[in-house]
């Protein structure tokens, strides 16, 4: 599945942002994730959501580092996932990547980016201090 990944920009730090990564086709069955990879490092997982059926909560899965500060979240009617990014700090700078996978999970999420199949271009975050 093609992913369309949108919403970075230069923020201060505390401030917010809101990135949208759009599949272009249903959504429905799909496993969403955001990763990020900062200049010299690897790519680490930022937040994951799974899916569910209509009526269930999907789980979710934050890296350490973003608990209570990022949210993520998905709109299976518009065929888009979100990621909710309020206090950045400037060690969130980083090309954030968003990744699709139908393969069932039987954690309800998947947490390794290897298990993804698809990925969106990148959108660049920039936090200055």
């Amino acid at each position: 599945v093609q992913l369309q990944a949108s919403g970075g920009g230069v923020v201060q730090a505390g401030g917010s942002l809101r990135l949208s990564c759009t599949t272009g086709r249903t959504f429905r069955g799909y496993y969403m994730g955001w990763f990020r990879q900062a200049p010299g490092k690897e790519r680490e997982i930022v937040a994951v959501i799974g899916w569910t059926n209509i009526g269930s909560v999907s789980r979710t899965y934050y890296a350490d580092s973003v608990k209570g500060r990022f949210t993520i979240s998905r709109d299976n009617a518009k065929n888009t996932a979100y990621l909710q990014m309020n206090s950045l700090k400037p060690e969130d700078t980083a090309m954030y990547y968003c990744a699709a996978d139908m393969t069932f999970s039987s954690t309800g999420v998947k947490t390794d980016d290897r298990e993804y199949d698809s990925w969106g271009q990148g959108t660049l975050v920039t936090v200055s201090s």
